[in-house]
């Protein structure tokens, strides 16, 4: 991509922002979380501008439906990705806040932050997730804890997961919180199969260089992006957090396999969902739905 293409992207960026975030600020005041179309509408200008294809294929929420996501990570591009599916807020770590540009960003998205330095910071996150899943929010959750370079999946961490439990302790009667499990895989670039020497011009992990990243990001023409979303697990007071969490990793893993194997399944319009009933697992006090 020419200087000249990739400084006409970053200011329809730009125009965009400045037209999309005043009534958003004015709107979230007013009328709270119900505002959601302005982060949608850039992350889609965002994957719009840089040629960026998401298709989806699972069982998404419902719209208005409450459910704590808990995904894979690869990218920062992934919070575009997601953020352009559906309403809903991250959870991401407190020195995004510090970051110029992206915090504004962040904050369009109604981030909440997490100070893992801070003892005591899991219990007060999971209660501002607690009360977001209790008024009927979705929240994402990056389970592995940071980003992964796109070759394998690394263990999902279950002390977020406390917030699902939260959740029923904020809302006398509710019964049961929805996980949901989502796999995040970005498998062709220009047409072609990503090999392993491109995922750092898509994956950013570890201690790479922003700048040559985005540099890479920039010029190596259009992505696909598959977005799948697993099988529910129902989240009850009874429920172990820890299976649960295990229970939405081998749903992740799963996919990702699927997907590398090619036998991931077609991508149905989003929104719809699967005809299938619920499943116990084993005793665990968890069922897909």
């Amino acid at each position: 991509m020419s200087r000249f293409g990739v400084l006409w992207r970053a200011a329809a960026l730009v125009l965009a922002f400045l037209v999309l975030a005043p009534p958003h600020w004015v709107a979230l005041r007013v009328f709270g979380r119900r505002s959601t179309v302005a982060p949608i509408l850039f992350h889609r200008t965002f994957l719009w501008l840089f040629s960026i294809r998401v298709m989806q294929s699972g069982t998404p929420p419902d719209f208005g439906e409450a459910a704590l996501v808990l995904a894979n990570h690869v990218s920062w591009l992934d919070i575009v990705v997601i953020g352009s599916l559906r309403p809903l807020s991250f959870v991401a770590k407190s020195e995004i806040a510090g970051w110029p540009v992206i915090s504004a960003l962040a904050a369009l998205q109604r981030t909440i932050y997490i100070d893992r330095q801070r003892r005591g910071a899991t219990a007060t996150v999971s209660a501002a997730m607690g009360h977001r899943l209790a008024g009927g929010e979705l929240v994402v959750l990056f389970a592995e804890g940071t980003t992964g370079d796109g070759n394998r999946l690394l263990p999902f961490r279950s002390a977020l997961v406390g917030a699902a439990r939260a959740a029923l302790q904020a809302e006398a009667g509710q019964g049961r919180v929805r996980l949901q499990p989502l796999a995040i895989a970005y498998p062709r670039r220009n047409g072609l199969p990503v090999v392993r020497s491109e995922r750092s011009e898509i994956a950013w992990y570890g201690d790479m260089e922003l700048a040559p990243h985005l540099s890479a990001f920039v010029n190596g023409g259009p992505i696909d992006v598959q977005v799948v979303w697993g099988k529910p697990i129902v989240f009850e007071a009874s429920t172990d957090r820890k299976v649960a969490t295990a229970a939405a990793e081998a749903e992740v893993r799963a996919a990702l396999q699927g997907l590398a194997t090619g036998r991931g399944a077609a991508p149905p319009a989003a929104g719809t969902r699967s005809a299938s009933p619920g499943v116990d697992l084993g005793g665990s006090g968890i069922a897909t739905v």
